[in-house]
This record gives C-alpha cells, structure tokens and sequence, in this order.
C-alpha cells in the first residue's frame, strides 16, 4: 500500500497496520538537511524576468526538495508551499510533484477560509473591529468561506491535489480566542 493510500485509509478511519500515516505542515530545516533553502522561503521577486527554462529549473528543484523530504523522513503526505503562489504556479507545482511522485503521495495545500488569532500587531485592531463592526466581520467571513470554496472549485477541476489543510490557531494557552458567542 502506497503512503498516499495508507494515509487515505487513515483518514477514513481504516484499520492498518505499522506505523502512523504522518506529514509535517512544514519541515524548514531542508538546509541542514539537504543543503537547500526550503521552497517557502526562497525569494523570486524576478520570477516573471526569468526564462521559461530557468522558471522549470525552480520548479524542479522544489518538486525533488518536496520529495527527498518525504522520502528521508517516510511521510504519507506532501504539504506544498507554492512559491511563487500564484494559482497557475500552484497548478504547475502540484503537476510537478504528482508527475515525479505518481500516486505516492497525498499531496495537500492551506486551505484556512476563516480567522485565525490575529499577530500581535493586529490583535488591538481586530477585538475593536469585533466589537465596533460585527455584521462586517462576519460578511468579510462568509466571502473567505466563499472564497475558499471557490478556489477549491478551480483545484478540483485541475486535479492531482489530495486535499487542504487547515492550520489556524483558535485558542490561547488559557482557552479560545472568541468565545462560543462570537
């Protein structure tokens, strides 16, 4: 069984047998590990500058970088960082992996459509908007939902994207951010 299936199967609460289907959300230490910067955290300010050839250069090399990783570390999944992330790179980037990999692998993407804890910098800001323009915080989360729902769409009639995963924080240390009301 593939680690895509096994990971497929974990999801659908099937038993299996061995170890745990696993991923990381994001495994930064691809310097130490493999001596490349991780895909994430690469800056392409002149991707639209760059030849054709040299764009699929750095696609290939964050493709092979997304599978040594998964590879070394025996993950079931590959949680993509498109970079650039424009839709027609992600689309590039997921064909990539899934030619490279086959059907190896469950591939994901971010896919959070609703607030997260604001930064500390925002954090003031955010409380007065919840308390001073609650109909405009909730319209704003309706179209990420809506947003969100569409892009989803657009991914599922391109194909070869298993999934998203939804990685914002909701609570403190001492409990949720909003409470039940909100």
């Amino acid at each position: 069984m593939t680690p895509r299936r096994r990971f497929i199967a974990a999801l659908e609460r099937q038993p299996l047998t061995g170890r745990v289907p696993h991923f990381e959300l994001v495994f930064f230490l691809t310097m130490e590990a493999f001596g490349r910067v991780h895909p994430s955290q690469r800056s392409y300010g002149q991707w639209d500058q760059m030849e054709a050839k040299e764009r699929q250069l750095h696609r290939a090399d964050m493709a092979d970088l997304y599978l040594a990783t998964a590879e070394r570390f025996e993950h079931s999944a590959i949680f993509l960082h498109p970079n650039p992330g424009d839709e027609e790179e992600v689309f590039r980037l997921i064909d990539l992996v899934r030619e490279k990999s086959g059907d190896r692998y469950f591939l994901l993407l971010h896919g959070d459509a609703t607030y997260g804890i604001p930064s500390g910098c925002q954090m003031e800001a955010f409380s007065w908007r919840l308390a001073d323009d609650p109909a405009g915080v909730k319209r704003d989360a309706a179209r990420m939902v809506d947003d969100a729902l569409a892009l989803g769409e657009r991914f599922a009639r391109h194909g070869g994207l298993d999934g998203s995963a939804l990685c914002s924080d909701y609570c403190l240390n001492a409990g949720p951010f909003l409470s039940p009301n909100q």
